[in-house]
């Protein structure tokens, strides 16, 4: 049977990953697939590379337009990142009515409405397998395995970076910006890594996995984003004590009112199998309400694993190429007359439970002044800690863990606090998530 020919744009870490192993798996892909699928065109920048990584195996070129407008080429194969010259390429590929399979998830988060829509209209399909969590098959669960289920919540690791460094700050008591460099040493953390510090790759990803859990359009502006940058080591330190570890979560919540959407350091029960995945592992929670918790754990980057990816990403489509456009699982997961525009609802209005340390004057009547003011904002505590303070000091820290309550309420209850002249810092406020 007639080859699918495919051109790859970037050949990097991923790209070189997806090129060996195809070659390499080709007759297992192939008895899979049933028909060979072979890589003909390489795009990239650097040839040098490009001819290195394919070794005659394939044509190469640096004019990656060329490979999208190529009338024999069937898929084309998007590993060049960011939202600029691989948004034009992927729409160009759609236009040419060629398959599309990307890694992209920026370009997705931001641009996949768009996308989506251009390939619908041409009746071409786009697998992003790749985009979240590397190696782990969550999109093929959320779009395909968990189709009887409603989804209720999402709560994800899905950044390696922040939990190689959360972890490292845990099993060390090391710094942030010390365990930082440890990072960028070993290869985990870019020169730049303020994409994965600041949260913005979790939340690019997160804002994927909200579309197909709830049938809803890519809504990355409305996400609420938070780093682990200025996580203090004492914190990671008490939540401990108290029976929780903090991981940089991605967590999308379907309520009545609308979804959640937001990214932040979270305090999880020691107790809960998340709560343990550590290093630059990446683990997806899927609630549903028949299937209950499921938990997807693996490898979320990297040459070969996310080039896992990508192959089964290959290989569904090959497996469509000739069916009928009506009859392939939509992008989304639900019909794209069926997404519904469900709003994002702001943080002020999102519910859960929450740690407090506060810095405070070690004398009478502070703990009833700051209890009282949570009262009247109808936040109840749920446990506390009061360290005794060091000899010669005159200030102590206050942790409190509360029940669950709405975060207008906290912000206010803080606003209040930090007024008090008997407290000497800004309160520390980190979300609680008990993912039961």
């Amino acid at each position: 049977m007639k080859p699918i020919n495919v051109g790859l744009l970037g050949i990097g870490t991923v790209g070189g990953g997806t090129f060996n192993v195809l070659a390499r798996n080709e007759a297992e892909i192939t008895r899979r697939a049933g028909r060979p699928i072979r890589i003909t065109r390489v795009a990239d920048k650097n040839l040098e590379l490009a001819r290195q990584v394919t070794a005659g195996r394939a044509q190469i070129t640096d004019d990656a337009f060329a490979v999208v407008s190529d009338p024999d080429i069937d898929i084309v194969v998007e590993l060049i990142g960011g939202c600029g010259i691989a948004k034009e390429l992927v729409l160009k590929a759609i236009a040419n009515g060629k398959h599309v399979v990307t890694a992209n998830k920026a370009l997705l988060a931001v641009h996949g409405n768009e996308i989506f829509a251009a390939a619908h209209e041409k009746g071409v399909m786009v697998a992003f397998e790749a985009a979240v969590a590397g190696g782990i098959p969550i999109i093929k669960a959320l779009r395909e395995g968990l189709t009887a289920n409603r989804i209720q919540w999402i709560a994800g690791i899905i950044n390696g970076t922040t939990n190689f460094i959360l972890s490292e700050m845990r099993d060390k008591g090391l710094a942030f910006d010390v365990v930082l460099k440890e990072a960028q040493r070993l290869g985990y953390a870019e020169a730049d890594p303020t994409f994965d510090i600041e949260g913005v790759d979790a939340a690019h990803k997160i804002t994927i996995l909200s579309a197909l859990a709830f049938g809803i359009p890519m809504q990355f502006d409305k996400a609420h984003i938070e780093g682990i940058s200025r996580l203090d080591a004492d914190d990671i330190k008490y939540a401990e004590q108290l029976g929780y570890r903090i991981k940089l979560l991605g967590i999308t919540r379907r309520r009545p009112q609308g979804v959640e959407l937001r990214v932040h350091p979270t305090l999880i029960p020691t107790k809960r199998l998340i709560a343990n995945v550590e290093g630059a592992m990446n683990a997806v929670l899927v609630q549903g309400d028949a299937v209950g918790a499921t938990l997807y754990y693996g490898k979320g980057a990297g040459a070969e694993p996310t080039a896992s990816a990508v192959i089964a990403d290959l290989v569904d489509v090959t497996r469509m190429h000739t069916a009928d456009p009506e009859h392939r699982v939509p992008h989304l997961a639900f019909q794209p007359g069926a997404v519904e525009d469900t709003p994002i609802l702001p943080l002020s209005e999102v519910e859960t439970s929450y740690y407090l340390r506060l810095r405070v004057e070690d004398k009478p009547g502070v703990l009833a002044d700051i209890t009282r003011i949570l009262a009247d904002q109808q936040i109840s505590i749920d446990a506390m800690i009061q360290r005794e303070p060091a000899e010669g000091e005159s200030q102590t820290d206050i942790i409190m863990l509360t029940h669950i309550t709405r975060e207008k309420n906290v912000d206010a209850a803080i606003a209040r606090i930090e007024a008090l002249a008997v407290v000497k810092k800004k309160v520390i406020r980190l979300r609680m998530e008990e993912l039961g």
